[in-house]
């Protein structure tokens, strides 16, 4: 029996545009709404002072590594799900989802320990007390709001694989247009609040990350499209056989996205011996690449779900012309928007903050970002296409040796010691110039790998 979300298959390379634009552009705005939450974060911590937004920089980094090494296992309900949609398997659709429901509060309890104590990473990096303090604050704080955060992103896993992803858009902009006055509010101590700096931020967070939780189980509950699937009315307990499945597949994923977030997130702790202003300038840029990043992630997850369907459909040629539209409508697109991210980054960066050596540090390093957005469209989607193969192992091998091997030790070495006679040591800098190089790298291999793969697996679902 086919499922009413499968996907029909498509003849030509324009119908495929077309339905990876309609899965993607709600996914880009939900997307685009819970980075304006982190950019606003960083805006109002900056306005507050230096010091709460370096603490906001550094602690937000640890939440979101700790998040997407968490959310990254989830994910593994997407291609899953996938496969049972372009199989017409609906009846195995509300199992493998509760499975998912089971590992998120699995793994939420040693993600909020480790959130509430954060010594031995604190140790890693030579921030001064005043700092460190901050940051401690808002792990403690935000560390409460995880939970919901997990269970939101397995309900998030789910419909993006069905292809119902506007609802994904709605409940993003809803919390968003909730957390910016009430980050506002906590951080100044305004509407009655008492002022808490940086840490109001993760007050904020924890706050909306139920909300958006409860949002999705109402909407779950209440809307007729999920009752074939019986999530709530069936329940089953927790099956060794299927959650073994899913951290097959996601523990890959997980570390995967590990890797690669923190290729990022860590510099703010390795620089932070260089002062408060070079962790602010490396926060804003930060940003602006994390919300660069958001239109080839959209395109990916996109590409992912119609790989996924049409492998468990059996079809590898509609496989094979979902990855290569993916891609190019990726890297066409990022490029695009890096060229115009040039001529606009000195009013960006005025906006950020008002500290002239954070504005200027910030604004030297935006070349960077625009560099690497063609090679980082290709190894997104590559990436996420190989996961609608099942195909996670091999990618997360890939994203170490170029992320943590050529990104962060790479540029470890470049900021702190340089290339000798041939280059002094870099700061900051050194870290984005390595990253540019670990993304031409990642491009090419998972460029590689999709080719190999797409050819030689015609229409088996793929292992690794």
């Amino acid at each position: 029996m086919m499922s009413r979300y499968t996907t029909p298959p498509m003849k030509s390379h324009s119908a495929l545009l077309r339905r990876i634009v309609e899965l993607a552009w709600p996914v880009l705005i939900a997307q685009l709404s819970s980075m304006t939450q982190m950019v606003s974060d960083t805006v109002l911590a900056g306005r507050y002072g230096t010091e709460d937004l370096a603490a906001v920089a550094v602690a937000s980094g640890i939440y979101i590594s700790i998040v997407m090494l968490m959310v990254g296992i989830l994910q593994a309900v997407a291609p899953t799900v996938a496969h049972h949609v372009g199989a017409g398997r609906s009846d195995a659709i509300g199992p493998a989802v509760q499975q998912g429901f089971w590992l998120a509060v699995a793994l939420a309890v040693p993600a909020v320990l480790f959130l509430r104590h954060p010594d031995w990473l604190m140790q890693l990096s030579d921030m001064s007390p005043a700092v460190e303090t901050r940051a401690r604050d808002y792990l403690s704080s935000v560390a409460w709001g995880l939970p919901a955060v997990l269970l939101y992103r397995t309900f998030y896993a789910f419909t993006n694989a069905l292809g119902r992803t506007r609802v994904l858009m709605f409940i993003s902009l809803a919390t968003t247009a909730v957390h910016i006055p009430l980050s506002w509010a906590l951080i100044n101590g305004h509407l009655g609040f008492p002022p808490l700096g940086g840490t109001g931020c993760a007050v904020s967070s924890a706050c909306i990350s139920w909300l958006a939780f409860t949002t999705a189980l109402i909407h779950v509950t209440r809307t007729p499209a999920y009752a074939p699937y019986h999530l709530f009315s069936r329940w089953q307990p927790p099956h060794p056989k299927t959650l073994a499945e899913l951290l097959r597949l996601g523990l890959p994923m997980g570390f995967s996205s590990f890797v690669e977030i923190t290729a990022f997130t860590l510099i703010a702790l390795l620089v932070a011996r260089l002062g408060a202003g070079v962790v602010a300038g490396h926060r804003i840029v930060g940003n602006l690449s994390a919300l660069i990043y958001m239109l080839p992630l959209a395109l990916a997850i996109a590409t992912l779900v119609l790989v996924g369907q049409a492998v468990g459909g059996r079809d590898g040629v509609a496989a094979r012309r979902a990855a290569t539209v993916g891609i190019l409508l990726a890297t066409g697109l990022s490029t695009l928007v890096s060229i115009a991210l040039w001529f606009v980054r000195d009013p960006i960066m005025a906006a950020y903050t008002s500290d002239p050596a954070v504005r200027d540090l910030a604004a030297s390093l935006v070349i960077y970002i625009c560099l690497y957005q063609f090679f980082d469209a290709i190894q997104t989607v590559a990436a996420h296409a190989l996961r609608g193969y099942k195909i996670t192992f091999g990618p997360m091998l890939v994203h170490t040796l170029c992320f943590w091997g050529i990104g962060l030790g790479g540029g470890y070495w470049l900021a702190f010691f340089g290339l000798g006679a041939l280059l002094p040591p870099q700061g900051v800098a050194g870290f984005w110039q390595a990253a540019v190089l670990s993304n031409i790298a990642a491009a090419v291999l998972f460029g590689g790998y999709l080719h190999l793969v797409s050819q030689s697996r015609d229409a088996e679902p793929a292992a690794c």
